[in-house]
This record gives C-alpha cells, structure tokens and sequence, in this order.
C-alpha cells in the first residue's frame, strides 16, 4: 500500500489558488480512497494505479484555465500494510505519550 503526499498549483492565477486547489480535492474526494488535507497538500492512501490517476486528474482539471502548474509528489511504500495515513501519527503520539496536534 502506498501514501501519496502531492501539492498542485497553478502558477499564474494570482495569489489565492484554493478554489483550483479545491477542485483536485474534489477529485480525491471522490475517489473514495482515505484522504487527509493539509495547509500545505494533501495525503492519501491506496495502490499505485489509483493513486497515479488522481495525479492525472488533477493536471486535467487544471489544464484548461493554467498555461503553467507546478506538482509536488512524495510516495511511501510499505508492503501489506494499510490505514498507514492515521497509524503512523499514532505511532508518533504514542512515544510522545499524548494527542499532537492535526
């Protein structure tokens, strides 16, 4: 199972980009796949395949309004493990021996 950590953004639409940023949410969202959104990207969780096509179409959905976007992509692969997107928080939380911030 993977974790996917992107940031998208077009870079010629101004200052505020969070209603495009919004519309790749959208697109995770509906995918159905776990997801955490964070000021900076967002992550989700699932195979290769999926994951690969929610960066595809993130890119279409930004192509018709930017001449130039800018992806950030960081994968993380663990074999046979799963619901890695709050477990490793947990993990954290748990050495630490109280709820961090989210």
């Amino acid at each position: 199972m993977f974790l996917m950590e992107f940031s998208i953004t077009p870079m010629d639409q101004g200052q505020s980009v969070s209603s495009f940023v919004a519309r790749c949410v959208e697109i995770v969202d509906r995918s159905g796949l776990d997801y955490r959104l964070h000021s900076m990207g967002t992550v989700v969780e699932g195979e290769l395949e999926p994951l690969l096509q929610l960066l595809q179409q993130s890119f279409e959905a930004l192509q018709n309004d930017s001449d130039r976007i800018s992806c950030s992509v960081k994968f993380d692969y663990r074999r046979a493990a799963s619901g890695r997107l709050t477990a490793k928080v947990e993990s954290v939380e748990k050495k630490v021996g109280r709820q961090l911030r989210k």
